[in-house]
C-alpha cells in the first residue's frame, strides 16, 4: 500500500470497507494529518469514524497511531559529551490518561518530583489541563518553571543536573497542532485521548501509566508490549481512577522484561499506608494546588494534606518499585516518605525552576 495516501482515501476505506481497515491505514491517516494535508472536515470525519469503529479498543491500532506520532516527534538526544545513551542511565515517567472525572490533586506530577529527588531520572511528559482544573504544566508553571523553553537540545542537560525534566507535549509533538482544534470542537473522547502516555519522545525505560477505565488496562498494556516497552506497569484504581488509589484496591497490568503481562491487585496496605476517601485528595484551583504542593515540599502539612501526602507516597513508591530502586512496595513508600521529609524535593524543584528561568532569559537576550 502507498504509505502516502491522502486522508480522504484513508477515510473512504474506513467508512466503506471497515473490515479491511488495518493499523497501517490508521497510521497513514495520521501521517496525512501531521503533514498538514487534511481539511477540518476530513479530520473530524477520521476521528469520528475511528471512535465508532472501536479503534480505541484495539491495541494494534493504538500502537500504530502512537508509533506514527513518535516518528514525527522532536526526540531529545540523551547523549552528552561524556555519556552515550546507555551510560546516561535509566529514564522513567509516571503519567495518566486523565479523563477519570475524579479531579484529584496533581499526584503524578508531585510523584515525579519525589521520585527524581529519590534518585530516579524522570522525563515527565505532560500538558495543560483538559479534563481537570489544574494540569501538570499549569502547576509547574505556577511554581515558577518556564516550560516553553525546554527543547530537544536541552533536555539531556536538565535531566543530568536535576534528574527531572518536563516535556511539554505541544513542544515535542508540533505536528499534532493540526488536530487540536478538531479534537476540541468534537466534544467527545477519541482514540487520541489515550496516546499521550504512549508517546513520551524520550521512550522511557520504565514507567507507571494510569488509565481512566479498568477495561482500558489490558488494551493499553498490550499496546505497550507491541511498541516494545518492557518493565512498564499500567494501573487503574478500582473507582476507574487513572492512578493508584488511596481509597482501596487498584488493578495492575505489569509488563515484565520478557514482555509477559501479569495482572494483579494492590492496596495501600501493601505500601504501609492508610486508606483515605478520594474526596480527601481532591484537586482544586491552581492557586490552592500550589499552596498544597508548597506545604508538602516544605514539610509543613495541615490536616487536609495528609491524604494527598499518602496518595503521593503510594504512587511514588510503586514507581520506585517498578524501576528497581525499591525491593518492595512498602520500601518504595518509605523511601518516598524520607525523600519528601528531607527537603530534597523542594531543592530539586527550586533548582529546576531557576534553570528554566535562566534559559528563558538567555532566549530573550538572543532574540533581542
Amino acid at each position: 500500500m502507498d504509505s502516502r495516501l491522502h486522508l480522504r482515501d484513508i477515510l473512504r476505506h474506513l467508512i466503506l470497507e471497515p473490515q479491511g481497515f488495518t493499523p497501517e491505514h490508521a497510521a497513514n491517516g495520521l501521517h496525512s494529518i501531521m503533514c498538514g494535508e487534511a481539511s477540518d472536515a476530513q479530520m473530524g470525519g477520521f476521528l469520528t469514524a475511528l471512535k465508532l469503529r472501536g479503534v480505541d479498543r484495539q491495541p494494534e491500532m493504538i500502537a500504530a497511531l502512537a508509533r506514527e506520532m513518535l516518528s514525527n516527534a522532536l526526540v531529545p538526544n540523551l547523549e552528552t559529551e561524556d555519556k552515550n545513551r546507555e551510560q546516561y542511565g535509566m529514564v522513567v515517567d509516571i503519567v495518566g490518561t486523565g479523563g477519570d472525572g475524579w479531579n484529584t490533586f496533581n499526584i503524578s506530577t508531585t510523584s515525579s518530583l519525589v521520585a527524581a529527588a529519590a534518585g530516579l531520572r524522570v522525563a515527565k511528559h505532560g500538558s495543560r489541563a483538559s479534563s481537570s482544573n489544574c494540569g501538570s504544566a499549569d502547576l509547574l508553571e505556577g511554581m515558577g518553571c518556564s516550560l516553553n523553553v525546554i527543547t530537544s537540545s536541552n533536555v539531556a542537560d536538565l535531566l543530568s543536573k536535576y534528574r527531572f525534566c518536563f516535556l511539554f507535549s505541544s513542544t515535542f509533538h508540533p505536528s499534532m497542532r493540526y488536530l487540536a482544534k478538531t479534537r476540541r470542537e468534537l466534544g467527545f473522547p477519541t482514540p487520541f485521548n489515550v496516546l499521550g502516555p504512549l508517546t513520551n519522545p524520550v521512550s522511557p525505560d520504565r514507567a507507571v501509566i494510569g488509565v481512566h477505565s479498568k477495561a482500558l488496562g489490558p488494551i493499553m498494556a498490550e499496546a505497550l508490549k507491541i511498541l516494545g516497552r518492557r518493565n512498564y506497569a499500567v494501573v487503574c484504581g478500582d473507582e476507574n481512577l487513572d492512578e493508584i488509589s488511596i481509597a482501596g484496591y487498584s488493578h495492575v497490568w505489569h509488563i515484565d522484561s520478557d514482555g509477559e503481562i501479569s495482572n494483579y491487585k494492590i492496596h495501600p496496605d501493601d505500601f504501609g499506608v492508610p486508606t483515605h476517601p478520594l474526596s480527601a485528595a481532591a484537586g482544586s484551583t491552581l492557586e490552592e494546588n500550589k499552596a498544597t504542593l508548597t506545604r508538602l515540599l516544605s514539610n509543613t502539612l495541615e490536616e487536609q494534606d495528609v491524604a494527598i501526602r499518602d496518595f503521593v507516597l503510594v504512587n511514588t513508591g510503586f514507581l520506585l518499585y517498578v524501576s528497581g530502586v525499591a525491593q518492595s512496595m512498602k520500601q518504595g513508600a518509605e523511601i518516598a516518605r524520607q525523600t519528601l521529609e528531607s527537603g530534597k524535593v523542594k531543592s530539586l524543584l527550586e533548582g529546576f525552576s531557576k534553570a528554566t528561568q535562566e534559559l528563558q532569559a538567555q532566549e530573550k537576550v538572543t532574540s533581542s
